[in-house]
């Protein structure tokens, strides 16, 4: 499995490369959460580092897109002290993202298969459209905390937490992009 080229064919490939950088893309995510700039006037921040999971799934796939959003989410809230498995939903939330963003290729293949411009664009819009699409499994705080939340207040924290994330990913992932092609070609990937 080559990154950022994947094949419809070998998409769900599992192999030690996508072991390893899985659990990096995990532990990278989960170790740099804490780096966060709040939004004033808001509970939200922009975390710099979510822009790892669309970027680890647009470079390596959807499973390690989901691995990285999932575990490094988990880890991250884990040593924040909020507990890894407190906001389960959030985590899964995540992963998804990392997996919408890993299946690029299907639904991205002028810009995956493009020059190194095309790439770091599609990763922005892959990204993007992936935090829109995953975050939405956070809706389940509606049946999880039934009578607590209301599907306004559910809304506008949604509507908050993608655009912060939509900044992290549209800067920071073609920025990875591009960073990531020189190593690339180095490893001979």
């Amino acid at each position: 499995m080559t990154s950022m080229t994947l094949d419809r064919d070998r998409l769900w490939e599992v192999s030690s490369r996508t072991i390893v950088y899985a659990a990096i893309g995990a532990a990278l995510y989960g170790l740099l959460l804490v780096a966060q700039v709040p939004v004033p006037g808001t509970t939200v921040s922009v975390r710099p580092a979510f822009a790892l999971v669309p970027f680890f799934g647009y470079a390596f796939g959807p499973i390690v897109g989901f691995f990285t959003g999932l575990v490094g989410n988990a880890i991250g809230d884990q040593i924040s002290g909020w507990g890894a498995l407190t906001s389960w939903n959030w985590s899964i939330a995540n992963g998804i993202v990392g997996l919408i963003a890993g299946l690029a290729p299907l639904y991205l293949s002028r810009w995956t298969n493009g020059s190194l411009r095309d790439r770091a664009i599609g990763g922005a819009i892959a990204g993007v459209i992936a935090t829109i699409i995953g975050f939405l499994f956070t809706f389940t705080d509606l049946i999880i905390q039934a009578g607590q939340v209301t599907f306004g207040g559910v809304m506008s924290f949604y509507i908050t937490v993608i655009i912060a994330d939509i900044i992290a990913s549209a800067i920071l992932v073609p920025i990875l992009v591009y960073a990531w092609e020189p190593v690339k070609a180095q490893l001979g990937r």
